[in-house]
Parts: C-alpha cells; sequence; structure tokens
C-alpha cells in the first residue's frame, strides 16, 4: 500500500492524462511526485532512464508517456508509433523492476482490440482475431506493454497494473492538427472555420502563435511542406487550413461519420488510474488472496526467493494460464462520429457546413468497451459527453488566452 510520503513518479506529468493523474494524487494529498519534461528526460533512452531512477528511487511509478495520434498520424508514422513506444515501455518498466518499485500502473489504449471483436470488448478478446490496419504499430506496441507487466508479475511476483482507456479527451489535450485525436481536431476545425467566416483574424493568429500549423502539400508533382503561426500570410493560413478541410464556414471531415465511438474524460481517466494505483493489486485481478506464496519459490523460513519462481513460459502451471489482466477503463456508453461532430458545433456556436469525406478511412466502425471488470473493482465514471464537449471548448478557449 502506498502512503502519502510515498514516492510517486509520473512520466508524461505534462500530456492529457498524465496531467490529470498529477493532479488528483496532489488532491489526494500525494505531494512527493516526481516528473521530468521530454527535455529533461528522454524515455527512449535506455541510459538516460536508468539515471533518473539511480537518482529518484521512486516507489511507485505511472507510466502515461507515449507517442500518440489520430489516423493520419498512424498511417504517416508506422515504424515511429512502434519503435518509440517500445523502447519508453521497455525502458521504463525494466528500471522499474530493477529499482524495486512496488508498483507500476502502465496505460495502454482500446486499440489493442481486433478490428472485429465482439461488442462491447471484454478484456478476453485480446489477441482473438486480427488488429485494424490503420493503428496497428500502436496497439502491438500497447499489447506488448500490457504483456510485460503481467509477464513480470508472473515470474517475478511484482504487482505492476495496466490499464486501457478507451478515447481520452479533456484539459492539455493536442490540438495539433497533424497528429492529433478525432475530438480536438474536429473541434479546432469547427473553431477556425467560424472565426475565417467572421472575419476575426485576431483569434485566428492568437490560435496560430500557441499552436502552429504543418503540412505537406503536393504542388506540380512536388511535396512542398508549409508551417503557419501567427505571423504568417494571410492567403498561406487559408491555404494550409483548407489542406486540414478549414474553410470559411466550412469543414471536411474524414470518413462517413457512421463510426461509433466511446469517449472518456480525461479527469475521470485519472481518477479511476489513481483509484487503480491505490487500491487493486495483481492479486485482486486474478482472484488469488495469496498470489505472491502460491508464486514464488518459499524458502522453509518464510523467506521469498525472487530468483526461483514456480512459474514457466508466463503460467503457474497450479493456477492455469492466467491472461489479460489488464483493466477497460471508459463509460460503456457510445455515439456515432457524426453526433459527436453535433455536440462540438453545438458548443462552439458554429452556424457553418460540416462535410464528411467517405472517400477518407473509417478507422474501426465500433470500438465500445466492457467496464464490468473496472466497475467490479469499485470505480464509475463521472462527466457524460454532453458536458464533457462542452467543457473541452471552454478549456480551449482558456488556453488561447496564456
Amino acid at each position: 500500500m502506498l502512503d502519502k510520503s510515498s514516492k510517486i513518479y509520473v512520466a508524461g506529468h505534462h500530456g492529457l492524462v498524465g496531467s490529470a493523474i498529477w493532479n488528483n494524487l496532489k488532491a489526494r494529498g500525494y505531494e512527493n511526485l516526481v516528473g521530468r519534461s521530454h527535455k529533461e528526460l528522454d524515455l527512449t533512452d535506455q541510459y538516460a532512464v536508468k539515471k533518473f531512477f539511480d537518482e529518484e528511487q521512486p516507489d511507485a511509478v505511472v507510466l502515461a508517456a507515449a507517442f500518440v495520434g489520430g489516423i493520419m498520424a498512424n498511417s504517416l508514422y508506422r515504424a515511429d508509433f512502434m519503435m518509440m513506444n517500445m523502447k519508453i515501455q521497455c525502458n521504463v518498466i525494466s528500471e522499474a523492476y530493477a529499482h524495486g518499485v512496488k508498483k507500476l500502473l502502465f496505460l495502454g489504449s482500446t486499440c489493442i482490440y481486433p478490428k472485429n471483436a465482439p461488442q462491447p470488448m471484454k478484456e478476453d478478446c485480446l489477441l482473438t482475431s486480427e488488429l485494424e490496419y490503420t493503428n496497428e504499430e500502436y496497439a502491438i506496441a500497447k499489447i506488448a506493454g500490457l504483456k510485460m507487466c503481467e509477464s513480470y508479475n508472473l515470474q517475478y511476483g511484482t504487482n505492476y497494473i495496466a490499464v486501457m482507456p478507451t478515447n481520452l479527451y479533456g484539459p492539455n489535450d493536442n490540438f495539433h492538427l497533424e497528429n492529433s485525436h478525432v475530438m480536438p481536431a474536429m473541434m479546432r476545425k469547427v473553431y477556425l472555420a467560424k472565426l475565417i467566416h467572421d472575419g476575426d483574424w485576431t483569434s485566428i493568429r492568437a490560435d496560430l502563435s500557441i499552436r502552429p500549423v504543418g503540412a505537406n502539400i503536393k504542388e506540380n508533382g512536388e511535396t512542398v511542406r508549409y508551417v503557419i503561426d501567427g505571423n504568417s500570410d494571410e492567403a498561406l493560413i487559408l491555404k494550409v487550413l483548407a489542406f486540414y478541410g478549414i474553410e470559411n464556414n466550412k469543414v471536411t471531415l474524414w470518413g462517413t461519420g457512421k463510426p461509433l465511438r466511446e469517449f472518456l474524460w480525461s479527469e475521470d481517466m485519472a481518477d479511476a488510474s489513481v483509484h487503480v494505483l491505490l487500491n487493486v493489486d495483481f492479486k485482486d485481478i486474478i482472484g488469488i488472496e495469496k498470489y505472491s506464496s502460491v508464486h514464488y519459490g518459499v524458502k522453509a523460513d518464510g523467506v521469498v526467493d525472487r530468483n526461483h519462481s514456480t512459474g514457466r513460459g508466463g503460467a503457474i502451471p497450479s493456477l492455469g494460464e492466467i491472461r489479460n489482466c489488464h483493466i477497460n477503463v471508459g463509460t460503456g456508453k457510445e455515439l456515432t462520429i457524426r453526433e459527436l461532430s453535433e455536440l462540438v458545433v453545438k458548443a462552439v456556436d458554429f452556424k457553418g457546413e460540416v462535410i464528411f469525406d467517405s472517400n477518407k478511412p473509417d478507422g474501426t466502425m465500433r470500438k465500445l468497451i466492457d467496464v464490468s471488470k473496472l466497475h467490479s473493482l469499485g470505480w464509475t465514471h463521472k462527466v457524460e459527453i454532453e458536458d464533457g464537449v462542452q467543457k473541452l471548448f471552454d478549456w480551449y478557449k482558456s488556453s488561447l488566452k496564456k
């Protein structure tokens, strides 16, 4: 059990979920928190990660750092999504074990599940059929991460828990058009299209000054890279925004609008994560009270021998196969992308036109998770999507004033 003096390292503490987890821990009275920005610590650098653990010696780790993005980013940077995430996970988890970390919470994604998994998706449908091609690399990396946690627990008796959140949104979301997820990208597009129609160039330039936009545009058979910010020429701004489907009172979104998606407010995700970190152990998930004594080679004097596990090949013979120990985190509710766009339009007060380009990919058509395991462990969500979309837009507008 972690007490209020425990040193907790939150990897990715400036990100969408990491920052919310940091704030949630603070609100609960956990003040001994450690965080490093990407500039301060490159988690893909094995030696830098070891040095960090040598110096800080954390009691617990929350691994919320990842290389993430939407359909476009997953398509453009397939190798990066695989390699960057694998490096981050391997470095942090291996050093956590080497330094005797008591508890580790690994954050994955529900994209780990098969493309045609039965809905709603239970944890047990993992690895039962092929993945969605458009995010295959990221999914494989995250599957490796959760299996790493599971396997360390089985071989070494560690207490590493993996949680798989559904689509997240909230404060500190990523609104950069090249690599953001569906809701923030949609929201920013609708907002900018409204500003163009209103002729509000002060607000447009304020937006671009905080979040510059880059685009690779084909011209005369060649690809030209453009980057716009608040100081860019007006014509160039309109050109680059049009590349992303942002025009005067008109927004074009990818796909048909028919896919169904589940969304969870990031601060709800943080609350669920901290609940699991503080209250749920591996033995609770697999339903075995005396897991450690069953798992380890226990000597006559009662001392646990960490070097001689009774496990073989990722299983404990006396317990049968143990798998799918991760926990889905979500609302158990869904809506279509078109319905989401209507909520965004309402929040932004957009009077223009939203068009869906059916020539672009939809991604997985449905991705609803079963959250019964999470509910059984004592947690349910609080923020509904109708309120959450408005809360996100309010946060986004406030971020432009900083």
